[in-house]
């Protein structure tokens, strides 16, 4: 594992689950990061049940617990569906029906606000983070590529060969990074934060100042 992300696992200390591929035939490496139709759900389901799930352009995966399902594509009447021998999921607008092994979840709806972190990590993002007033996210990737998206979407900033500045006794990481004239300076401390408008608990607290503008917020790995 590379030596940035190690110092950012350990100072979100976070233990993000991972999913186990039991269908040899489809391995859970073949999930595709660059597929342009791919989209992720957190699905929630009655009786406290719920999963994850990523669409790609002629199938699905379905994350369980233990188990990882690559379905095909099949024919719908109404909908889009998905299916093998052992399992049915269905999507309908913003609700799913998963069927398996005689049990069927009904009326699972999407959480979106999970499902944009699900999608960042099934996309390979290794670290996020967000903030308001005004909207930014960030998210850090590929050892030290970084994406800065500020001011509600206006600006989008890209980063790659971040330097990397470990201060493990202050528990604090500092990424700086140039392109095309602009530059960043991103700094991740191991304090416990709060989304401001969600109220979302996070395990980091991150400001970020891109060119000469400061933007503060919250973020956790992803992995």
């Amino acid at each position: 594992m590379n030596r940035a992300i190690i110092i950012i696992l350990c100072l979100t200390m976070l233990h993000s689950c991972s999913y186990t591929q039991q269908d040899d035939s489809s391995p859970a490496s073949n999930i595709s990061t660059t597929d342009i139709n791919a989209q992720t759900y957190v699905y929630e389901c009655p009786g406290d049940f719920s999963f994850v799930a990523r669409t790609e352009t002629d199938r699905a995966w379905v994350f369980l617990p233990g188990n990882t399902i690559n379905l095909p594509q099949v024919r719908s009447d109404s909908g889009t569906k998905y299916a093998n021998d052992s399992y049915t999921f269905s999507i309908n607008g913003d609700e799913a029906i998963l069927e398996a092994d005689k049990i069927k979840h009904t009326g699972c709806n999407n959480n979106r606000a999970r499902a944009i972190w699900e999608h960042a990590k099934l996309n390979g993002v290794d670290f996020r983070a967000l903030g308001n007033e005004p909207g930014w996210y960030m998210e850090i990737s590929n050892k030290q590529d970084i994406l800065l998206v500020t001011d509600y979407g206006q600006r989008t900033y890209q980063f790659t060969s971040a330097i990397i500045n470990a201060k493990p006794q202050d528990r604090t990481t500092i990424y700086l990074a140039y392109n095309n004239g602009n530059s960043v300076e991103i700094i991740i401390k191991s304090i416990p934060c709060q989304d401001s408008m969600s109220g979302e608990a996070f395990s980091a607290t991150v400001s970020v100042l891109v060119n000469n503008s400061k933007y503060t917020g919250c973020g956790k790995a992803l992995h």
